[in-house]
């Protein structure tokens, strides 16, 4: 089974999809390979470090409404261990941070930066808009962090990071995160690991099913 999964690094609910969507995983009985897409929430550039709450208050009407959102995600992640920070957490441009995934990606450890990224920015209030900040968060995950440093200051990835968003414009993925499995079925939202587990389980006895009349 296939799954591409379209998701945001500054996205809450991409966060805890990811591992409600990882807990699934674990008691699927099927072979399956994951890869992670980029996707922008907002592709605006961010020209001076700005906490998140401030910036969505702005956007969203006040203060007031941007608290009630965050503690309304942040209450549900907390349910399944997840601690985000949003007095910490810095507004940021996150294109870098998807050509770092894909750098990471030919490595073997795109999963793995992936979660480093938001681990930085949701509890650590790390500005991974900066690529200073973004080689050292490669460096905590123990890949080379004078080479991520390096690749992103060159146009590395950058088609890479195109070609995904082009292609969820393509999908018509306007949220996530996204799962698309076998390029059929679509997934959407942070769904509990029980739902997952379940619409995995259907597709596979679909597939089945359509191998079976195929054969016959």
């Amino acid at each position: 089974m296939d799954i591409q999964v379209w998701s945001d690094v500054v996205c809450p609910w991409c966060y805890l999809g990811k591992t409600r969507f990882e807990k699934a995983l674990a008691s699927f009985a099927g072979d399956v390979t994951v890869t992670y897409r980029a996707y922008q929430l907002d592709a605006a550039p961010v020209p001076r470090p700005v906490r998140t709450k401030d910036a969505l208050a702005a956007k969203f009407g006040g203060h007031e409404r941007a608290d009630q959102m965050f503690a309304h995600v942040t209450a549900v992640a907390a349910g399944d261990g997840l601690h985000l920070d949003f007095d910490r957490a810095i507004a940021a441009n996150t294109f870098d941070a998807h050509r770092l995934i894909a750098w990471a990606a030919g490595q073997d450890r795109q999963a793995d930066m992936l979660d480093a990224l938001q681990r930085a920015h949701f509890t650590d209030g790390i500005d991974i808009g900066s690529r200073q900040a973004l080689a050292q968060v490669a460096g905590s995950i123990g890949l080379d962090r004078g080479a991520a440093f390096a690749y992103l200051s060159s146009p590395a990835g950058t088609e890479a990071v195109n070609a995904d968003l082009a292609e969820a414009r393509e999908l018509g993925i306007t949220s996530v995160p996204t799962f698309v499995i076998d390029g059929k079925y679509a997934i959407q939202g942070a769904q509990e690991p029980a739902t997952i587990l379940a619409a995995l389980e259907e597709i596979a006895r679909r597939e089945t099913i359509d191998v079976v009349d195929i054969g016959q």
